[in-house]
């Protein structure tokens, strides 16, 4: 199954999956960006962070390969009354072209293999001195029953940011345990990896 085929069938449902409220994490971070700055949201889905950005004054948009998790996205934007660019489009596809002062991501699913092309577009399409800041889970994440996928391929592990990013400054590359509360798919105790890397 591709990736908008799995993701549109976890979108299509009324509510919202992973909840509306943004990732903690990404939240704790928004100091580190620039509202002058693009932003943009990697594999953002139904659009939860995405919207709190924009409400806050960025620019902001969102890529994910779901059409159905784009729609839900926009229709929420239109409630909150704040604009968020959508790009439906898979990630391995994704050819940048634009630079991002801030870019983020919420437990995004990359297998393995295709983790250093993306890890090398991210670097690419960075500003000097703008940041990567996401929450990924980790392989120790098949402990636990708070979500997140159960394919060992698509868990991360310490190494993965600690050997990409060549270009970069890691501020924070930890595995920690947290307790989740986003929506009905995230609760309960997780694994997690979080990252704060910044462009040289």
């Amino acid at each position: 199954m591709n990736q908008q085929k799995f993701w549109n069938e976890k979108f299509s449902r009324e509510d919202y999956l992973y909840g509306t409220n943004p990732n903690d994490f990404l939240v704790s971070c928004e100091n580190n960006f620039k509202k002058a700055h693009r932003f943009l949201c990697l594999g953002e889905g139904e659009g939860r962070n995405a919207i709190y950005f924009a409400k806050i004054g960025f620019e902001v948009t969102a890529m994910d390969a779901s059409d159905v998790g784009l729609k839900k996205l926009e229709r929420l934007a239109k409630v909150e009354n704040v604009q968020v660019k959508t790009r439906c489009i898979d990630l391995n596809e994704w050819e940048p072209k634009k630079k991002y002062g801030s870019i983020i991501s919420s437990y995004l699913h990359m297998y393995k293999k295709d983790r250093k092309k993306l890890f090398d577009k991210i670097e690419s399409c960075l500003k000097e001195k703008g940041f990567f800041i996401g929450e990924f889970f980790s392989k120790n994440q098949l402990n636990y029953s708070s979500g997140g996928p159960k394919d060992l391929d698509l868990l991360y592990s310490v190494d993965d940011f600690l050997n990409a990013f060549p270009n970069c400054t890691k501020h924070k590359v930890e595995e920690v345990e947290i307790e989740l509360d986003e929506g009905k798919s995230h609760q309960g105790k997780a694994s997690v990896i979080r990252v704060i890397i910044q462009k040289n």
